[in-house]
């Protein structure tokens, strides 16, 4: 426990209650809005008006809902939030897993029914993410069964056996995409570092359940990646897009995801007992917090999403996500140094939340807003727009919060 004054105690006090209130409103938002009775499993999307929207599901998403569900109940045992959980799995054993080639579909149609068969390796490692995290609250062995089946298929297909980690994506027969990316927005790369932080989450997460020595030696060869390839020792920031040599192929910067890796990275480390690089990793999550609080608009505490460094080019807007992982990166970085600045950072990120992201009239929290501080006009739910992040934050928090 860190030594802490009187008025940092009671800061820490009340944030940790506002946390514990945040999270159980989140969970039942998404209780209340997401359930398909028609279809099944979940609506491919929520409106900001909290109207059914969208008719592609996508496996991250429900990879995400089983995953939060399954950890909160870890937590704090709860039958709905089980039950939800359960939910999230039937779905995605049913309708999601490619019981043909292996893997998991990218998306589906409402009804369930194939829609992208494309093997996004993304998409892989979030289903091993929450199927792990469901083992551990049902030790319903099909859910390991299919996580292990999951972590077999990106390690026979998409791991680089010449220059090391992973390539992108496949078809749904595992030959080469020529469209590698996660989004339109991204680069058309070979290696991305987005996709290799959720290689080696989800790694550790397995790894919780099933300690098997292989599966040790791979998350320790991703740090390695991270800590040679991806981790930018000139910048402090992170290299985003590689190609297959790791030759960097972009020099925009990620703030969210600096500060995401920040702690997780570190907390890979730390899941394999690894010493050497977990005291490595934590001096990395220093200088990834210092360099992602470089995005920090000083007017309002908020984190602006992206900076483009070859045309000095600031992406102002303020995404969700990037705030609840500043919530808890800054905070990582202030338990590991006691320098309340970075306490002062992760309070800000929630203040900011509150402030301008929550949606205080209809539940959960907007996609962002604008730089003008308008709200940006995508759905509240969706392909992308999961419970993950801002429950997560939530939950590791309140875990991390030990001052009464």
């Amino acid at each position: 426990m860190l030594a802490t004054t009187a008025n940092t105690a009671s800061a820490l006090s009340s944030f940790k209650a506002e946390l514990e209130t945040e999270l159980s409103l989140i969970l039942d938002w998404w209780m209340h809005h997401m359930a398909d009775e028609q279809n099944g499993g979940f609506y491919a999307g929520v409106s900001n008006d909290n109207l059914p929207d969208g008719t592609e599901k996508g496996v991250v998403l429900n990879s995400r809902i089983l995953w939060t569900f399954a950890a909160v109940h870890n937590f704090s045992p709860r039958p709905e939030y089980l039950q939800f959980a359960k939910r999230a799995f039937g779905f995605i054993e049913k309708n999601f897993v490619d019981y043909r080639y292996g893997g998991v579909f990218w998306s589906v149609d409402a009804k369930g029914k194939m829609k992208d068969g494309k093997k996004q390796i993304y998409g892989l490692s979030f289903c091993i993410y929450g199927l792990s995290e469901y083992y551990k609250a049902t030790a319903d062995h099909t859910a390991l069964i299919i996580a292990k089946d999951l972590y077999n298929s990106i390690e026979q297909y998409s791991f680089d056996e010449k220059f090391g980690g992973y390539i992108e994506a496949f078809t749904r027969e595992w030959y080469d995409a020529g469209d590698l990316r996660l989004s339109d927005k991204d680069d058309n790369e070979r290696k991305t570092m987005n996709t290799h932080l959720h290689i080696i989450e989800a790694y550790a997460n397995l790894y919780s359940v099933w300690p098997d020595e292989g599966l040790r030696q791979k998350i320790e060869g991703l740090l390695g990646y991270f800590d040679k390839y991806i981790f930018n020792y000139e910048t402090h920031h992170l290299n985003l897009f590689m190609d297959d040599e790791w030759n960097v192929r972009s020099s925009l910067v990620s703030f969210g995801h600096d500060i995401e890796a920040a702690w997780l990275l570190q907390e890979c480390a730390e899941a394999i007992q690894h010493v050497v690089y977990t005291g490595h990793f934590k001096k990395l999550a220093i200088m990834l917090a210092d360099a992602a609080a470089k995005g920090i608009d000083a007017k309002d505490g908020g984190l602006w999403y992206e900076y483009e460094q070859k045309d000095d080019h600031w992406i102002k807007e303020k995404h969700w996500w990037p705030q609840a992982e500043a919530m808890v990166g800054f905070f990582n970085a202030y338990q590991l140094s006691g320098d309340e600045k970075y306490l002062g950072n992760s309070l800000n990120a929630f203040d900011f939340v509150k402030k301008h992201i929550k949606d205080k009239e209809k539940g959960e929290w907007f996609w962002g807003i604008e730089e003008d501080g308008t709200v940006i006009k995508k759905d509240k739910a969706g392909f992308w727009k999961c419970p993950y992040h801002n429950g997560r934050a939530c939950l590791e928090l309140i875990k991390r919060i030990t001052v009464l």
